[in-house]
């Protein structure tokens, strides 16, 4: 039996994760990831990008301290290798390169910038293909603080796959909000999902596994239409402090948890999807598996 312990770091639009995973080989048997740490920092870069356009002085900051806390937690931890990843946020903001270049000097910590392609293709050396049954058609919907990637699958294979920039931190936005177009999301998914029968939702992303704990749905099962559309109007005519006070919602997710819900609703609504099931993968596990693939 051979264990390494690599690390992932998502700097996501919501906030940065350091995910601490040991993955351990056998010969002949199945390779085995398992979480062993999972880091979870509130720093709302979309809050920056979606509204002002760049990172500010304090938020830069702040990623430096992370990214030198990560480097402490890794270094206890013995982990061999790691892969920092950013997505829209950074990678829409003017001064994205520069706060890279900073946070390198600061950190020694190299930024990769991602797009919605490259994320999905990462998402999906994961575990996910184990779950799709070939002979059933899946939406696959991953919502982050500044865009969603939808990719559609039938009899085993991605059919096809699109990012649109609808996220949740840039329809908190009430401006972006207002001005949002829906209808390209809406257009993508009936022309993309019209010819397929029994199409299942698969979600991925925080809110939709904190849905999901909150359910108490046993591992596996799915969550049906009705039952996050009555959910979804439960969180909405509760007020933000009471989402955090009497459901202990973290502040950081109390808000972005109703845009989130109206995303996965719409895309079940417009693609006649009955149930949606939630494997709790994401890119951190992705970037895990691909360390180990090409190392």
């Amino acid at each position: 039996m051979n264990i390494k312990k690599y690390a992932a770091i998502d700097i996501g639009s919501n906030a940065i994760r350091l995910l601490i995973s040991n993955v351990i080989t056998r010969k002949n048997e199945q390779t085995q990831y398992k979480k062993s740490s999972l880091v979870r920092v509130p720093i709302r870069l979309g809050a920056d990008t979606f509204v002002k356009g760049e990172i500010s002085t304090d938020n830069k900051e702040r990623v430096v301290d992370a990214l030198n806390a990560f480097k402490l937690i890794m270094k206890v931890n013995n982990v061999e290798k790691y892969r920092a990843c950013a997505t829209s946020a950074l990678r829409e903001a003017s001064n994205g390169q520069e706060v890279i270049k900073y946070t390198f000097e600061k950190t020694s910590v190299q930024i990769e910038l991602i797009d919605g392609k490259t994320e999905a293709e990462i998402i999906f050396s994961t575990d996910l293909t184990d779950f799709i049954r070939e002979d059933s058609s899946y939406l696959y919907v991953d919502v982050g603080g500044g865009s969603t990637e939808f990719t559609v699958f039938s009899e085993g294979k991605i059919i096809n796959s699109k990012s649109f920039k609808t996220g949740t931190v840039r329809l908190l936005d009430k401006k972006a909000s207002k001005k949002h177009d829906w209808k390209p999301i809406e257009k993508w998914i009936k022309e993309n999902t019209k010819e397929l029968k029994n199409i299942n939702l698969i979600g991925s992303g925080g809110n939709i596994n904190k849905i999901y704990k909150m359910s108490g749905k046993a591992p596996g099962k799915s969550l049906s239409y009705i039952y996050l559309n009555a959910h979804y109007k439960f969180l909405k005519q509760m007020s933000y402090e009471e989402r955090i006070t009497e459901l202990g919602l973290n502040p950081d997710r109390a808000d972005v948890i109703i845009p989130a819900s109206k995303i996965y609703l719409n895309a079940m609504k417009w693609s006649n999807s009955t149930k949606i099931y939630v494997p709790k993968i994401g890119l951190s596990d992705g970037i895990i598996k691909t360390l180990h693939q090409n190392s």
